[in-house]
């Protein structure tokens, strides 16, 4: 940082820091709470029992002796069944079913009323166990929003800066072309890159091309600063905020290439490319499990929230995570969905390649290529999952691939990465639509038949502005 600018502190951090704190406190209290039940209790039994004893032995003329005299072996019978019932079902082995006919003359009521104790009490567990289940979910929930909180906190406390010679300069500078400035804030992000948030009306009836106001806080802040690309063309006489951020260094063209299964409309895998917060741009591909219209409502789904969750600021580790909790207490049965992501940083030409049960991913450099591969689960399976994720510097003309499994199982296996490496490799084409193309009409050809799953290509190509 310059001299003459200064960090910024800000009581409304500390409050976020306070709030990230609580729900930290609430996971670790939902966290403490009663863990899923193995085994049915003492007392869960012992209700099995009563029932038995109540509603089938107490008509029986034996029921004194059994529940009094002979207590010990009536208690051990019954447990024999709820073993035997655990193991068997419904059906008990020969040698139980032998031994109750022999011990008591009620045997098919007593059997029929302790089954239907048993899967009371099974199905109590089940509902206990789920609802563990969920409030597990929900704590990993919060202690993963509030890790996001705090960071955001923290990057905020870092970022806000005040320089009033820099503040002068702007507002003597957009005052020469009729503007008033009501107020200004300065931003800088971990890459250093500057951030100017001014907030500003025109003095006159004519409006004012934003980009003339761009330029000139470009040329006041001595960087190549750019407005933010949803903002307004002109500037009129209600206060506006013009939020200009530096120029990237690199920028990136992507291209899709895909084919249902069985060469159907309908594919399970979906992707989206985004605009991030900090000059990135992301792309991100899920393969849903199986293929056909499930399969696309999965992958949809998975895409979406994911689009919601990064657009809001969590960032992408924390996003895939909360998708996953989302997947696994929303339902019964396991539906797991891939996701794999290419993070662009345009400032630095850093790419990060996060992945959760997805496919290799191809680098096309120069004179070589580079797959990265993850053993990682996809998302939907587990509670908590290990998202793996490696950084690669790129360089102007670079491509990234990515592909969802259906590409790569069309190829011979052990076989796979090699095949498409060369496949890669032996183009020379810089149009990603067209390498995206490329890549899917050679690995068709290699198999010479319709497609047996989805097959989707992603080619994202890098460029130095």
């Amino acid at each position: 940082m310059d001299e003459g600018q200064a960090l910024h502190s800000s009581p409304y951090v500390e409050q976020i820091e306070k709030f990230a704190h609580s729900l930290k406190q609430l996971s670790h209290t939902f966290l403490g709470l009663e863990e899923k039940k193995q085994a049915f209790s003492s007392d869960e039994i012992d209700e099995m029992f009563d029932r038995v004893r109540e509603n089938v032995c107490g008509k029986c003329e034996k029921c004194g002796w059994c529940w009094g005299e002979n207590f010990v072996h009536t208690y051990q019978m019954g447990y024999e069944v709820l073993s035997a019932v655990d193991h068997y079902g419904n059906e008990l082995n020969t040698e139980t079913k032998r031994k109750l006919m022999q011990r008591c003359i009620m045997a098919p009521r007593f059997l029929r009323e302790m089954l239907e104790g048993f899967h009371d009490a099974r199905r109590n567990m089940i509902w206990t166990n789920r609802i563990a289940r969920s409030r597990e979910g929900c704590a990993i929930q919060m202690d993963t929003f509030a890790d996001m909180i705090r960071s955001t906190a923290r990057e905020l406390e870092e970022s806000i800066f005040t320089d009033e010679r820099l503040e002068k300069k702007i507002i003597a500078a957009l005052r020469k072309r009729g503007v008033r400035v009501l107020y200004t804030q300065f931003f800088m992000n971990r890459e250093g890159k500057y951030e100017v948030h001014v907030t500003a009306r025109s003095m006159q009836k004519e409006k004012v091309n934003i980009k003339d106001l761009v330029r000139d806080i470009s040329n006041v802040a001595g960087r190549r600063l750019i407005a933010q690309s949803d903002s307004a063309q002109v500037l009129g006489q209600r206060y506006m905020t013009i939020i200009c951020r530096e120029g990237p260094a690199y920028y990136t063209m992507q291209g899709a290439a895909r084919i249902g299964k069985g060469c159907s409309k309908i594919s399970g895998d979906n992707f989206t490319m985004m605009e991030m917060p900090g000059g990135r741009r992301g792309v991100a591909l899920s393969d849903g499990m199986g293929s056909g219209e499930e399969a696309c409502r999965e992958s949809t789904l998975v895409i979406e929230l994911l689009e919601e969750l990064i657009d809001a600021g969590f960032p992408e580790k924390t996003a895939i995570q909360m998708i996953n909790t989302t997947l696994v207490m929303g339902r019964e049965e396991i539906h797991y969905s891939t996701v794999d992501m290419s993070v662009f940083d345009l400032y630095s030409g850093e790419c990060e390649f996060i992945k959760a049960g997805a496919s290799s991913t191809f680098i096309r450099r120069k004179d070589s290529v580079e797959h990265l591969s993850s053993t990682s689960l996809p998302i939907g399976v587990m509670n908590s999952i290990e998202i793996d994720s490696v950084r690669r510097k790129l360089c102007d003309g670079d491509f990234v691939i990515m592909v969802t499994d259906g590409v790569l199982d069309a190829l011979p296996v052990g076989e796979q990465d090699i095949l498409l490496e060369t496949i890669i490799q032996g183009s020379a084409i810089s149009n990603p639509k067209e390498m995206a193309r490329h890549v899917l009409e050679q690995v068709l050809n290699w198999t010479g038949k319709e497609p047996e799953d989805d097959m989707t290509v992603l080619a994202i190509g890098i460029w130095e502005c």
